[in-house]
């Protein structure tokens, strides 16, 4: 599967209005993805041009900052099932809180992220580029 078959949705434009706090100008576009339902946002702090990378580049993280839309969600810890397209590969990884984070996952591709967080839902699809 090609980055183009891929169903992720990266937006880089403006965050939704409920995920702009700390972010000056309020309206500055940056690179994101929605999660399907629409409950969180996961701000992608990668590589160049806030790619991800599988294996992770060298000297850089990939980094994904998480954004619930409700803002009393961000203590709880946020569980990510994340399992790659076409395949039966799946990894689990358990943050403390919802937040900033690092995500790396095992192989390039294209990976479905089943999201959990005090008693919340979600679904993240994101392409990570062959380093």
């Amino acid at each position: 599967m090609s980055a183009a078959g891929c169903l992720a949705r990266r937006n880089d434009g403006p965050l939704p209005v409920w995920a702009r706090s700390g972010f000056q100008p309020p309206d500055v576009p940056i690179g994101h993805v929605m999660g399907l339902r629409g409950d969180i946002v996961a701000i992608l702090w990668g590589g160049p041009e806030s790619s991800l990378y599988a294996p992770p580049l060298p000297h850089q993280g990939n980094k994904v900052l998480w954004v619930p839309r409700l803002a009393g969600e961000i203590a709880a810890p946020l569980t990510i099932r994340a399992t790659l397209n076409g395949t039966h590969r799946a990894v689990t990884r358990e943050l403390p809180d919802v937040g900033p984070s690092s995500v790396d996952l095992p192989v390039p591709g294209c990976w479905t992220l089943d999201l959990s967080w005090s008693g919340q839902r979600d679904q993240v699809v994101l392409w990570y580029t062959a380093s």
